[in-house]
């Protein structure tokens, strides 16, 4: 009678079927992508991680970094709801892949780490500190990245 009470890990995911299948995530192994998946479906939507996040923050990432010019200011949506946010601002994205980063086991965690640390080189490179970041409440406990000069002129 007790054993008919105890799942299994296996019988668990097979009753989830609303996880969708393991999506890929270019330059990353199926073994990270696979703990990343695990990850985003462990934690409860209000953590701030979500299925298919992990993947939107690098592809924002990526997209801001391919952006023409030698310089880039990074953007604060006039949105502001988490989806916009997520995709159009590369800081928000970070932050992001950084709580994906400190949640991960660590052989997966340094294959994301490699692949985020060549982002964040191009990111220092293309992007220009923001002297008076200190001062405003965002930078406040942030990453470095959040002590780049941002665009508010697009706002206007």
């Amino acid at each position: 009678m007790l054993r008919a009470q105890n799942v299994t890990p296996r019988q668990t995911y097979r009753a989830a079927s609303l996880m969708p299948w393991p999506t890929r995530i270019d330059e990353l192994s199926g073994q990270t992508v696979s703990a990343i998946h695990r990850e985003e479906f462990r934690r409860p939507p209000d953590e701030g991680l979500g299925p298919g996040d992990t993947r939107t923050a690098l592809r924002s990432y990526r997209t801001f970094l391919a952006r023409p010019g030698r310089y880039l200011y990074l953007l604060r949506t006039t949105c502001g709801c988490d989806d916009c946010e997520l995709g159009e601002n590369v800081a928000v994205a970070r932050d992001l892949l950084d709580l994906v980063l400190s949640r991960l086991p660590a052989r997966a965690r340094g294959e994301l780490a490699s692949l985020v640390g060549e982002l964040d080189e191009e990111l220092r490179r293309r992007t220009l500190p923001d002297p008076f970041a200190y001062r405003q409440p965002w930078h406040q406990g942030g990453g470095w990245w959040h002590g780049r000069i941002f665009d508010e002129t697009h706002h206007l």
